[in-house]
């Protein structure tokens, strides 16, 4: 599932394209991707509305429509988000096509579906925002803050930091390499947590992240940028999907357990 790498990098793409471009025409091809409205609606909807900006709120991509509009997208676990130069061939399993003025398309694929789209004004844009937690990359994200998130919770540090009501947009890959970067046990209670490791976590945790946006993410099988691009993070994983291989730091094979039917990789010796 795309992380906050991921939807950074192609937040960033998009915002250099499609700013100031009118959605001329909207085609839903699978209407089980839009939440909220029937597919017809949707399109009627954004049907000559200008792009004001593009933003990023957790794993979500945000357009700013004006007048307090938004729409919002969410990738899922398949979702791809483009901006097709002409010529490019189409992604396959095509979900929504937007015709964007100045000869632009806006595409939405998604193989699996798992992905959503959706629109929403002020008051559904706060009460959305208000269930998210803090943004890793953000000035709020302080060793203070965390530690006292902490001290209310035995769940797993790894579950913790994954959970998007405390922490948004860190998921499987980046838990796993922040926890090996900070030196600490991915099985560790997070109220046991001393304020030291808790900063260590924090240190890590941006400089994974903005390490993966440096490389534009982490392709597996199906993350693309908005060009349709690979990212190249994953040769600079240093524990996840690496079971088995020597830890980089002390040479002992990594292991793998699940922790909340997720996969984590860690070193058992150098995290403690």
């Amino acid at each position: 599932m795309p992380e906050l790498p991921e939807v950074e990098t192609i937040v960033r793409d998009l915002a250099s394209s499609v700013p100031g471009r009118t959605i001329r025409d909207v085609e839903v091809l699978h209407a089980n991707l839009i939440e909220g409205e029937s597919a017809a609606e949707f399109a009627q909807a954004l049907r000559g509305r200008r792009i004001g900006g593009v933003t990023r709120r957790a794993k979500n991509i945000v357009f700013d429509l004006g007048r307090g509009d938004r729409l919002l997208v969410n990738l899922g676990m398949t979702g791809r988000l483009l901006v097709p130069r002409r010529g490019d061939p189409l992604p396959t399993h095509l979900g929504v096509r937007m015709t964007l003025g100045r000869g632009r398309e806006l595409i939405y694929a998604d193989t699996r579906r798992f992905g959503r789209l959706w629109r929403t004004d002020d008051a559904g844009w706060s009460a959305f925002d208000g269930r998210l937690g803090v943004e890793p990359l953000s000035d709020d994200f302080t060793a203070e803050r965390l530690f006292e998130m902490t001290r209310r919770s035995r769940v797993a540090v790894k579950t913790w930091l994954m959970d998007q009501a405390r922490v948004v947009g860190v998921g499987n890959i980046y838990a796993s390499e922040a926890l090996f970067r900070a030196g600490v046990d991915p099985r560790r209670p997070a109220n046991e947590l001393a304020l030291g490791d808790v900063e260590r976590i924090r240190r890590a945790t941006r400089e994974v992240l903005t390490e993966a946006i440096e490389f534009r993410g982490t392709t597996f099988l199906d993350y693309r940028d908005a060009s349709g691009n690979r990212g190249e993070f994953y040769d600079r994983l240093r524990v996840y999907d690496r079971e088995g291989q020597p830890c980089p730091a002390c040479n002992r094979p990594l292991r793998r357990i699940v922790q909340a039917n997720r996969s984590t990789f860690f070193c058992q010796e150098c995290q403690r």
